[in-house]
């Protein structure tokens, strides 16, 4: 049946339909056949999801300025929309042009949460494409994958072509060029992927062996031909300033996960948490002038009619200009109302005047991150704050007029004890004071405790160190509940079966391919939502493997033990990483080397110096 007339017939049969119609305002239609490269940008989840990453918007919009290429979106139908696709044997298709996605050239996916990775084989499964790279010949698309979970890509090497590490906008037109050149010339699909493993930032895992010890450990990854790289260094924009920015964003018909204008200010981070992959992975530290960020704002509101603009990074607080920017853009939206929302606000950079100016529109939500609930802990991960930065801030907070704050901790941090999840539920209970002190009573104060768990990630100092058991991280989340009495502080925890397979997952190695295969087959997918997801499909696939997850989850790792993630260079050493692992221990913090000193990451190897903003002020001092 062909898929336009299907979908008139079907889509009411479904929750969402507008999921699925595309035609968005913003979103671009090209003549199909006339184009060079077709490119299909893949989330592996549901519209609201994918729709609220600013990584495929920015993808989007810059293949479609190229006149010859042509980028669609796809995103992972829900149950009820997959079940009719499979009944009348429709393929998964594209918004834009609803072509199937075998026909594309590419598929590209984001890789940004390690449990949707079935989700990934199941659209390759409805596209009719081959779920195993080894499988596709020539008449099949290449499929892609980039973002942060490609930093350890060895789970889905059976299943990805090749991997983009690192920022994309440039590499991503390198690819193409490469592919027209290719194509025109009649190369096929293994010269092809010989020649785009030699792009920097580009691995292809089928290109390269990999040997284990006796104990299960990895003992070496080489490649198997000459003039492929021993490891893949990331992509980083060296100028933000000057890098493309889209401002015509596409306006979804529905409300999404993060339904405002984002605004991205700058990039990286240097605080140096680490439990953090993301302040690891992405320095080094780029901004944008407030100039640049103030003429995006203005273009993008105008061109999408958003009301309500948030500046995005890994730390709002910590951009250098963030005072002066927010009066220049509170004082252009006054007039229309758009609000002005700061995410990722850092406890100890919150200010009363800050709090009011960016009220002054629309009062947005406030979330701080203590992380851990005492002063031990919060030095042995390197958080740089205080209570009394939390104090002061939420007191700030509610002077100005808020009644409900959002506080983020995470339960099973190294060294972690009893103690210190007490020292939570006495953190919420002192905020609450704070406002009985302003307010003079608790009346309509609402304080969101949410907790998550620990997840050892690739490129950290914990990096070696164990998750904690599942049956231990469900002790800690009932200690915690029962000790938070107040009718003020509402309570919410992350499965921590869930968080137990991320774990395996984000330090696993591609031997784990065969788990996530049985796991699709067993009806494994939409894993990060409660209604769906199943312990015990995943726990059949562990054991019918052969592989225990708990190898991956809960073991320490040696110190000089070779990790699958090492084939890629993050610009993070590992001699860094060490040294900073045995500070935790000792509980001492690092500084922030922008205002400190240069602790010597290794992100200056990336492009031969003269690139950090730490190395910049030694030299010029």
């Amino acid at each position: 049946m062909e898929i336009n007339q299907w979908l008139e017939e079907n889509l009411l049969k479904v929750s969402k339909p507008t999921r699925y119609i595309g035609n968005e305002y913003n979103s671009i239609h090209k003549p199909v056949e006339r184009m060079k490269v077709h490119i299909a940008l893949a989330f592996p989840d549901v519209y609201e999801v994918g729709m609220s990453h600013l990584g495929i918007k920015i993808l989007y919009h810059l293949l479609n300025e190229q006149e010859d290429v042509y980028a669609e979106r796809v995103f992972a139908p829900w149950v009820d929309f997959e079940k009719l696709m499979r009944q009348n044997r429709i393929p998964l298709f594209s918004l834009e042009s609803r072509t199937p996605l075998k026909e594309f050239d590419f598929l590209g996916f984001t890789l940004q949460y390690e449990m949707s990775y079935t989700n990934i084989i199941n659209m390759l499964e409805l596209s009719g494409i081959p779920i195993l790279s080894k499988d596709r010949c020539d008449g099949h698309p290449f499929i892609i994958a980039g973002g942060p979970c490609a930093y350890n890509p060895e789970p889905l090497a059976d299943f990805i072509d090749f991997f983009v590490i690192g920022e994309a906008e440039e590499v991503i037109l390198e690819i193409v060029d490469l592919y027209k050149n290719l194509k025109e010339n009649g190369k096929k699909r293994e010269k092809f992927l010989e020649q785009v493993a030699r792009i920097p930032g580009v691995y292809v895992p089928s290109l390269y062996d990999v040997s284990y010890n006796d104990d299960g450990t990895i003992d070496k990854i080489l490649p198997r031909k000459s003039g492929i790289p021993d490891k893949v260094r990331k992509r980083v924009i060296r100028n933000l300033e000057e890098i493309y920015y889209p401002t015509k964003f596409i306006v979804p018909y529905l409300n999404i996960i993060h339904d405002r204008a984002m605004l991205e200010i700058f990039r990286g981070c240097t605080r140096g948490c680490r439990f953090c992959q993301a302040g690891m992975i992405y320095r080094p530290v780029r901004e944008k002038s407030v100039g640049r960020l103030a003429k995006l704002a203005k273009d993008i509101v105008e061109q999408t009619g958003y009301g309500e603009v948030s500046l995005a990074s890994l730390s709002t607080s910590d951009y250098s200009s963030l005072r002066e920017l927010t009066e220049i853009l509170t004082d252009e939206f006054r007039d229309c109302h758009v609000g002005l929302s700061l995410p990722s606000l850092r406890i100890d950079a919150f200010s009363l005047q800050l709090a009011e100016k960016v009220q002054e529109i629309k009062k947005t939500g406030l979330t701080f991150a203590p992380e851990a609930g005492t002063q031990r802990l919060r030095d042995v991960i390197n958080k740089g704050v205080t209570e009394e930065d939390l104090m002061s801030s939420v007191r700030d907070a509610f002077l100005c007029g808020w009644n409900s704050v959002k506080l983020y901790f995470m339960i099973g941090l190294p060294t972690e004890t009893d103690e210190d999840i007490e020292g939570i539920a006495k953190l919420a209970m002192e905020v609450v004071d704070v406002y009985k002190s302003v307010k003079g009573t608790a009346r309509g104060l609402r304080v969101n405790v949410s907790t998550s768990t620990f997840v050892p990630k690739a490129f950290t100092p914990f990096q070696w160190e164990p998750q904690i058991p599942i049956a231990e991280i469900k002790r800690r989340q009932q200690l915690l509940k029962s000790l938070l009495k107040s009718k003020n502080i509402f309570y919410n925890w992350h499965d921590g079966r869930l968080s137990f397979l991320e774990a395996v997952f984000s330090r696993g190695d591609r031997r784990l391919g065969k788990v996530l295969r049985l796991a699709h087959e067993k009806g494994c997918r939409f894993d990060g939502w409660d209604d769906i997801f199943s312990f015990d499909k995943w726990m059949d696939a562990f054991k019918e493997a052969g592989i225990s997850p708990e190898f991956y989850a809960n073991r320490e790792r040696k110190l000089d033990e070779s990790f699958p993630w090492e084939i890629i260079d993050a610009g993070i050493d590992r001699a860094f990483l060490l040294k900073e692992r045995e500070k935790s221990k000792k509980g001492i913090t690092t500084p922030d080397c922008r205002f400190d000193r240069c602790h010597a990451c290794g992100i200056v190897r990336l492009k031969g110096g003269g690139f950090c903003e730490a190395q910049n002020k030694i030299r010029k001092g």
